[in-house]
């Protein structure tokens, strides 16, 4: 189990109230680990504590069956599924990811990574569950302290499915009524107007600001409200929400919501927690939860293959390299805009076959991936190949978001442990919804309701960020980690070039720019995938990339088949165990 504070530890995970133990049903069958009494349970305290283990899964690790694919970073299901993004390591390493990125008939319904996020999120919600129903039962709390309560629960009961239906499409929605004398669930049944119930209850019944940061407030929910009706292509709907979060939305700790000066503040685990930082995934280190190998840490632990290989920050292991693609994505022209139609064309940023491209970049990649002789925050340049395990498959990009400076091993790392802790465990949040998602969202629903004076302003609110040229990278100079700056800003360490839009000629070059925009701005933060199919091009762009890729192995044979790859398979050993007895309550998606 995850540490918690010792308020909650002792009666986290003790589900004795209603844990859905409808027997012979795998994702329902969580049978409780505790005896304490219900009515012990039922006081605030107990309540709290059975809160917190909900939000404690956020970052999607802790429960039975989880996993690296369990992760809030959604690497393995948002990246690697999409351009974005190599498996990376050896193909044979957590071989089961391997199938995300080649897609076609390697990917099936027995795949040993698919049920882990199905396996955590489901866990998760029957802890939300058990929140709700441990409420009811309460007699020492108000009814304020009731709704409060609820909410959270409810928010995050919403978060959990939304995150299944992103990746799965037909799921069960599982509410506090699901008990082992009313097994009455179907993936049959669309889920989203359950998850836009709880959403809006969450909404319209949390507050602006909590003392304990951490928790979801109203402006959470309401982006998450967005979101969700994003997902549903209900724009409208949505815009009304984002245009009042834009202008009013708070984090928890009351500041407005606002773009961090630097970029790479959102990704500095000194900087967490900023006026930027919608909703995220908290995590910490040097709190006695370390272990030696495997178990469940409080540290980024979704993430800890994402490291360099043999050198800089961690000591393993080479997975999550970005895409040839996604470096050429940064190309900007002579006005600093990007090539919406044409970066794949001509030479290839820092290539590793051929010759490179020399021209204008956004200078967003050098803080979006490592890249050969660019400076890698505070551990020198890049070197390229050696910290690369499978150059052939992987290319010659290190992950750079989830990293952490030399300057800050030992003080946002663990030390505990003798293997992950000292190098791998870092107190870096996860950014599930950040500020900047929320503009490019507005701009979306702008372009969408014909509005396109209000798309480009959205949109260059966002790009204007990095005309700064103190944010961007630098050679020669000592970097801040404190700030995500470096200190000396004499030497670009590339062309960086990146100007604001004029103007959007029609509707059609309004969400193009758009899109690529969403890409640049959030590269390797996960949403790739889910965005393509959302926006209907996850096909042609998937396969178009594939065509590209000819010198990478594990891309032969690969083939995203539409109509099918935009939804993982239901994992098979939850349907044989929720159809076990003659009722069918699972079905498997088309094509699998």
């Amino acid at each position: 189990m995850k540490k918690l504070n010792n308020q909650s530890k002792i009666i986290l995970g003790l589900f004795i109230i209603t844990a859905l133990a409808a027997c012979g049903k795998s994702f329902l069958d969580k049978p409780p680990i505790g005896t304490l009494s219900p009515i012990i349970v039922s006081s605030e305290d107990g309540i709290q504590g059975l809160l917190v283990g909900a939000y404690s899964l956020v970052d999607g690790e802790g429960a039975s069956g989880d996993g690296f694919a369990s992760g809030a970073s959604n690497w393995i299901f948002g990246g690697v599924t999409s351009d974005d993004a190599y498996k990376g390591s050896d193909p044979t390493d957590v071989a089961d990811a391997a199938p995300m990125e080649k897609w076609g008939s390697s990917l099936t319904p027995t795949n040993g990574a698919i049920p882990q996020k199905w396996n955590l999120n489901f866990a998760a919600i029957q802890r939300c569950n058990d929140v709700i129903n441990t409420v009811k039962i309460s007699t020492s709390l108000t009814d304020a302290k009731k709704t409060l309560l609820v909410a959270q629960a409810r928010f995050l009961r919403a978060y959990y499915h939304m995150d299944l239906k992103k990746i799965f499409g037909n799921i069960p929605f599982v509410d506090e009524t699901i008990n082992p004398t009313n097994t009455a669930v179907s993936n049959t049944v669309d889920a989203w107007p359950k998850i836009n119930d709880d959403l809006k209850f969450a909404a319209d019944n949390l507050p602006e600001t909590w003392s304990e940061i951490g928790r979801a407030n109203k402006w959470a929910a309401k982006s998450m409200q967005a979101k969700a009706l994003m997902f549903q292509k209900n724009l409208p709907a949505a815009y009304t929400i984002l245009k009042e979060v834009i202008a009013s939305g708070k984090t928890s700790k009351g500041d407005k919501y606002d773009l961090n000066t630097n970029y790479y503040s959102n990704f500095n685990p000194a900087q967490k927690n900023s006026k930027e930082s919608v909703f995220a995934a908290q995590t910490s280190v040097q709190d006695g939860s370390s272990v030696a190998w495997g178990g469940d840490p409080n540290g980024n632990y979704g993430d800890i293959l994402n490291f360099p290989y043999n050198g800089g920050p961690g000591a393993c292991c080479g997975f999550y390299n970005p895409s040839q693609d996604l470096a050429d994505a940064f190309k900007t022209d002579a006005n600093g805009l990007p090539f919406t139609d044409t970066y794949q064309v001509g030479n290839h940023v820092s290539s590793q076959y051929g010759t490179a491209y020399v021209g204008n970049l956004d200078p967003r990649i050098d803080w979006t991936m490592g890249r050969p002789g660019i400076p890698y925050l505070d551990w020198g340049p890049h070197p390229g190949v050696d910290w690369i395990r499978n150059p052939q498959n992987d290319g010659v990009f290190s992950p750079l978001k989830n990293v952490y400076a030399a300057s800050q091993k030992g003080a946002y790392t663990d030390v505990g442990s003798a293997y992950w802790g000292p190098t791998e465990l870092v107190a870096n949040n996860v950014n599930i919804i950040r500020f900047s998602n929320v503009l490019l969202w507005a701009a979306e629903c702008a372009a969408d309701a014909g509005d396109l004076p209000g798309a480009l302003a959205y949109v260059n609110r966002v790009r204007n960020r990095m005309t700064n040229a103190a944010g961007w990278v630098y050679k020669a100079s000592a970097y801040n980690a404190d700030a995500a700056q470096y200190a000396t800003q004499t030497t670009p360490a590339d062309t960086y070039k990146i100007g604001l839009y004029t103007s959007f000629a029609d509707k059609a070059t309004a969400v193009k720019a758009i899109q690529l925009e969403t890409r640049l701005e959030l590269g390797m933060e996960g949403h790739r995938f889910f965005d393509l199919v959302r926006w209907g091009i996850a096909a042609s762009t998937i396969n178009t990339f594939i065509a590209r890729e000819v010198n990478r192995p594990l891309k032969k044979g690969a083939v995203f088949i539409a109509g099918t790859h935009e939804m993982m398979p239901i994992p098979q050993n939850e349907i044989d165990n929720m159809n076990a007895d003659g009722t069918i309550r699972l079905t498997q998606n088309k094509g699998y």
